[in-house]
């Protein structure tokens, strides 16, 4: 692999990084608040999100589900006061 397929692969892949992370802080912001949305709407967001994650990174599902699953599910918790 050549310096440029290797410096234009890194470049595409920190750009997929920057929209996973605009995509995660707008869902977030979104869910937090809209006041009108429910428990089950704020979930189907979520399944959303980590549809659009793995599609970016095809088999990082678990991933997903282990640095972005925690965070939303404080943040339902907290905001619809569930467990």
């Amino acid at each position: 692999m050549s310096d440029d397929d290797r410096t234009a692969r890194i470049a595409h892949e920190n750009r997929m990084i920057r929209r996973l992370r605009f995509l995660v802080e707008l869902t977030f912001a979104t869910i937090a608040q809209d006041d009108s949305m429910t428990l089950d709407q704020a979930w189907e967001h979520v399944r959303a999100l980590k549809a659009a994650a793995v599609a970016m990174f095809p088999g990082k599902d678990d991933t997903f589900d282990l640095i972005y699953l925690p965070r939303f599910s404080r943040l339902l918790a907290e905001r619809y006061r569930v467990n």
